[in-house]
């Protein structure tokens, strides 16, 4: 299958999916992930209508992001405090927001470049050690702490699936929904629950059953990858 032909598939399988829970397509906002992939292939993606793309490593962002034709960038992968440089001034979003320090220097940053950001928190929902991300009970104490940052406003949770022993993943998917609609009925200020990002290529039908807003998918667009 061509690019163009993965992207449509994938684009029907999200429209077919939100069908069934009575959701609309427009309610889901594909991010394709780049990782690894040349700027040509994400070229030939965005000329194809792809809005959206999003990168494991600052580094990446940093190196391609010149090469790249207009579009919006997502960092979702860990981030460390001594990489938001590479990403403040040219990414829209941070989905992988796990700790108070984070913010500040994400903060930090952003009021030295003298532009906003928006982020998301990061919710280890299944408890899995390999996982990154905040519990559940942590939650609370970042979204007060957001009352405190000037150019970084959170707008919602992420969260990424854990392997197979650690249960089904609607289950977890559907704990993080709970956690997503509680939050959005407090009051914190400078927070929005407005986006969820959960699901990726092997779960996102499943993510997108139980309310996400934001899907994250690679190799079902961009083919295997090479990580040579």
């Amino acid at each position: 299958m061509s690019l163009e032909q993965r992207l449509n598939d994938v684009k029907q399988r999200i429209a077919n999916a939100a069908a069934e829970c009575g959701r609309v397509p427009e309610e889901i906002k594909l991010i394709a992930v780049t990782k690894t992939y040349p700027t040509d292939a994400m070229n030939e993606a965005i000329r194809l209508g792809v809005t959206d793309v999003g990168e494991n490593k600052p580094q990446e962002v940093r190196d391609k992001f010149g090469d790249v034709l207009p579009t919006r960038w997502h960092l979702i992968g860990h981030l460390q405090s001594n990489k938001v440089k590479y990403v403040i001034d040219r990414c829209c979003m941070i989905h992988s927001v796990d700790s108070i320090k984070l913010m500040q220097e994400i903060d930090r940053q952003a009021s030295a470049h003298g532009c906003h950001i928006d982020i998301l928190i990061q919710v280890n929902i299944s408890g899995e050690e390999s996982k990154s991300g905040i519990t559940p009970e942590e939650l609370p104490e970042l979204l007060m702490y957001a009352r405190n940052l000037t150019n970084t406003h959170v707008k919602g949770l992420m969260t990424i699936a854990p392997k197979s022993e650690y249960g089904d993943v609607s289950v977890h998917f559907g704990n993080m929904k709970k956690l997503f609609d509680k939050t959005a009925k407090e009051t914190y200020t400078n927070v929005s629950m407005d986006e969820l990002s959960m699901g990726m290529s092997g779960d996102f039908e499943t993510a997108i059953k139980y309310g996400a807003t934001m899907v994250r998918i690679g190799s079902l667009i961009f083919g295997p990858r090479n990580y040579n």
